[in-house]
């Protein structure tokens, strides 16, 4: 016997892809930089875990990497103070606490849809119910205000928004974020903005909700920025009222965050975001990679991503994300089928240019031949 809250879910499309692979297969799937992270940082790390930093810290962080997280917000908010920030276990614990913080049984929670695979997740295990907002391909997959009004009800407590998006590399213009904020202050909601791909923006910066209401709750992380996903280090800011009720639920989830791996990740803070620079700007190239490529590949089209490092084109075949991901798995390429990011996905794949030019290269070959037969069918 098990709870009812786990029979409610299930592992995420991504992982399930993922894990059925074989060791040899390319993967286009996986959200995870080929980058290592920069020596500094990685010495940082070393020095901390040989230098007696293997042991418990604060619930909320290290004290001086919160500061230095404020520091980094304080252009949008002079007032920010490491008393709004909390660091997490990555992003997605970032969110579950936040969730933990703010949903109650019987909440409407409007998650985007295609959307990151937590969102609704989180929503179900505490008892909220997730409606889902479009992200329309013909609109750039950017929200419709409107649209999104017409779902509020009575019940609904929270709008959670993802900028850039994941899984479909959409961006925030500021006048829709000013829109949203406007949408929240109407029908008193909260906002919870996942900006985790923040720092890798390639047609225009991306625009946070931090500084421009004290309904949002922002949550980030370093996986991306610092390629160190295995470590596991994300943070969240929030007004200074709910930054503690959240810092309880984060207490009882994790504890604290990998003492050794804060402060890697302060150094890197200190050293400045060269590399995260670098990394954007080959991510920028591999994007054209994939749209060049993409575009010789019949019955599929592909809104340019503005933003994080997906793409996410639409195909015409008459099989379903899933079959043509399985199919393509068979054929030694890892994808990630869009119905796993909602039901608006079902027609799409995920394409991570986070790999190498030369598994790109090879994988999208493969989706070409793919794509050729398929379409011939």
């Amino acid at each position: 016997m098990v709870a009812h809250r786990a029979r409610e879910v299930d592992i995420s499309g991504i992982r399930r892809m993922f894990e059925a692979a074989p060791p040899t297969a390319i993967n286009l799937g996986l959200g995870e930089p080929n980058f290592e992270p920069p020596g500094a940082v990685l010495d940082a790390y070393c020095h901390a875990v040989r230098n007696g930093g293997n042991h418990y810290g604060p619930s909320a962080g290290l004290p001086a990497l919160r500061q230095k997280i404020a520091e980094r917000y304080r252009a949008r908010a002079p007032e920010t103070s490491r008393d709004n920030v909390i660091v997490t276990a990555g992003g997605s614990e970032a969110l579950m606490a936040t969730a933990f913080a703010l949903y109650d049984p019987g909440d409407e929670i409007l998650v985007p849809d295609p959307g990151f695979v937590l969102y609704a997740p989180h929503a179900r295990l505490l008892g909220a119910e997730p409606v889902a907002y479009a992200l329309d391909e013909k609109r750039a997959f950017l929200p419709d205000i409107g649209s999104i009004e017409r779902l509020v009800t009575a019940r609904t407590r929270v709008i959670v928004i993802n900028s850039p998006s994941n899984p479909t590399g959409a961006v925030l213009p500021e006048k829709t974020v000013e829109e949203i904020i406007a949408l929240a202050e109407r029908h008193d909601l909260h906002i919870v903005s996942d900006e985790v791909y923040d720092q890798i923006v390639y047609d225009r910066p991306a625009t946070s909700f931090w500084g421009r209401t004290d309904r949002a709750v922002v949550v980030n992380s370093f996986s991306k920025t610092l390629a160190a996903t295995g470590w596991r280090v994300g943070f969240l800011i929030a007004p200074r009222a709910l930054a503690v009720e959240i810092n309880k639920m984060h207490y009882h989830i994790v504890a604290c965050a990998s003492t050794p791996a804060q402060s890697a990740v302060l150094a890197g803070l200190e050293g400045g975001l060269s590399s995260t620079r670098a990394m954007t700007r080959e991510f920028q190239a591999r994007r054209a990679i994939v749209l060049r490529e993409l575009a010789r590949c019949p019955g599929m089209t592909c809104v340019p991503p503005a933003g994080a490092f997906y793409a996410f084109p639409r195909f015409s075949w008459p099989e379903t994300a899933t079959e043509a991901a399985q199919a393509l798995l068979s054929r030694g390429l890892i994808t990630t089928p869009g119905d796993a990011f909602g039901s608006r996905g079902a027609k799409h794949l995920r394409i991570s240019f986070a790999a190498s030019r030369t598994d790109l290269t090879r994988g999208l070959a493969i989706l070409r031949e793919y794509a050729q037969e398929a379409n011939r069918a």
